[in-house]
C-alpha cells in the first residue's frame, strides 16, 4: 500500500492481439523502468500488483496479459475493478494489427495461434478479436502495429509511459495515406485531401511535407489554417470530457492520398497548435517513405 498523501502506484496493462508486438511493448516498457510480470493469470493480478506496490525497489508495474490465460482471462475484468482507484493508476495499452499482417507474421514464425484448435489462423484471430472486444474498447491506448517496425513500436511506448501519471490529455497526431488505409487507433480522422495536392507541381512531387516549401505550400491555403483552428477547438472541447471518463490519451488521424504532402504538413502545425493550447502532442507520420 502507498504511504498516505503519497502518488498513486503506476499500473500498465499490456494486452491485445497474438502477433502484435506485446514482447516488444514489454521490452520497452523494462527499458523505461517498469518492473514487467509477463502471462500472469488474471486471478493473480490483484495480489501481484500489491506485492510489488509494498516493495520500496519497484516504483511502476506493468503486467502483460493476453488469451494463453485461457478461462481465466475472462476474470480480468472483475480483476482490474477490484484495485483501489485511490491507490492505483492503471493505464491499458492494446496492440492492434490486420489479420492480414498477423496471419503473415505467424505463417513467418511457423507457429499456430494459441485459439486456432485444429482450424485456420483467421479462425483463431476472430476467436480472439471476440475475447477482447471490451478490453480493446476501454483501452487507454491502441497502438495499430501493422505497418510499423518494432523501434516504431518502442517510440510510440515510450512516448506514451515514459513521463509519470499523466493528470492531462495527451494527444498523438499521425498523418497517413487514405490508400493505405485509415488508421484503427484514430480516436478522430481528419481528411485534407479538399486541399490543393502538392503532387501536381513537379518543383514539390519529390519533397514532403516536412519540407518548407511543400508545408508553406500546403498551410498558405485559406482553408488549411481555418480547419487546424477548427480541429484544435474540438480537442480543446473535448479535454475535459475525456478526463472526466478517465480517457487521457488521443489520436487524431489526418489523412490525404499518399501520406505524403498535405498530411504530413497539417500534422506538424496541428501539433504545434495543440502544444500552444497546454495539450501534450506526440507527431508521427505512418506512410511518409512509402511512395
Amino acid at each position: 500500500m502507498r504511504p498516505e498523501g503519497s502518488a498513486r502506484f503506476q499500473v500498465a496493462l499490456v494486452t491485445g492481439m497474438s502477433g502484435a508486438g506485446r514482447s516488444t511493448a514489454a521490452r520497452a516498457l523494462e527499458d523505461l523502468g517498469w518492473f514487467v510480470i509477463d502471462n500472469l493469470p488474471p486471478s493473480l493480478l490483484a495480489q501481484s500488483i500489491e506485492l510489488a506496490a509494498s516493495s520500496p525497489d519497484i516504483t511502476r508495474v506493468a503486467v502483460v496479459v493476453d488469451v494463453r490465460g485461457g478461462s481465466m482471462f475472462s476474470k480480468l475484468t472483475s480483476a482490474l475493478q477490484s484495485l483501489p482507484t485511490d491507490q492505483y493508476s492503471v493505464r491499458t495499452l492494446f496492440l492492434e494489427a490486420t489479420d492480414e499482417s498477423l496471419v503473415r507474421r505467424f505463417e513467418s514464425s511457423r507457429r499456430p495461434h494459441p485459439l486456432q484448435q485444429a482450424g485456420r489462423i483467421v479462425d483463431g484471430l476472430d476467436r480472439e478479436r471476440r475475447q477482447l472486444g471490451d478490453l480493446r474498447a476501454n483501452a487507454d491506448i491502441v497502438i495499430d502495429t501493422s505497418t510499423i517496425n518494432v523501434h516504431e513500436l518502442r517510440r510510440k511506448v515510450e512516448a506514451a509511459f515514459a513521463d509519470a501519471e499523466p493528470s492531462s490529455l495527451h494527444a498523438t497526431v499521425l498523418s497517413f495515406g487514405f490508400k493505405y488505409g485509415i488508421p484503427v487507433d484514430a480516436d478522430l480522422v481528419a481528411d485534407v485531401r479538399f486541399l490543393p495536392n502538392p503532387y501536381w507541381d513537379p518543383h514539390l512531387r519529390d519533397q514532403t511535407g516536412l519540407d518548407r516549401q511543400v508545408a508553406n505550400a500546403v498551410l498558405s491555403q485559406p482553408a488549411a489554417g481555418d480547419f487546424l483552428d477548427a480541429y484544435a477547438h474540438v480537442l480543446e472541447i473535448a479535454r475535459e470530457g475525456y478526463l472526466t471518463e478517465g480517457k487521457r490519451y488521443v489520436t487524431v488521424a489526418i489523412g490525404c492520398t499518399g501520406g505524403k504532402h498535405r498530411s504530413v504538413a497539417s500534422a506538424e502545425a496541428l501539433g504545434q497548435r495543440l502544444r500552444s493550447i497546454g495539450i501534450p502532442t506526440t507527431v508521427l507520420h505512418r506512410d511518409l517513405g512509402r511512395e
